[in-house]
């Protein structure tokens, strides 16, 4: 299995068990999330699909209600 190498978000709240994690592919053709929490389980998607749902998460497109706090 390739290496991976990967970076917490900056949304996360600083506690190790409580980050969303990426990494990219060297050819940047996939990308792969995960919970720090739960790191053997790790979700993978084209990159393109991942730019996808972050545009859409971000320009709140998806229908999803908004869960912001602070």
């Amino acid at each position: 299995m390739v290496q991976l190498r990967w970076q917490k978000s900056s949304y996360s709240e600083g506690g190790a068990d409580t980050c969303v994690e990426i990494a990219a592919a060297l050819n940047a053709s996939r990308a792969y999330l995960r919970e720090s929490a739960t790191p053997e389980t790790v979700i993978a998607a084209t990159s393109a699909a991942l730019h996808a749902l972050i545009g859409g998460i971000k320009g709140e497109t998806l229908g999803l209600a908004s869960r912001r706090t602070g």
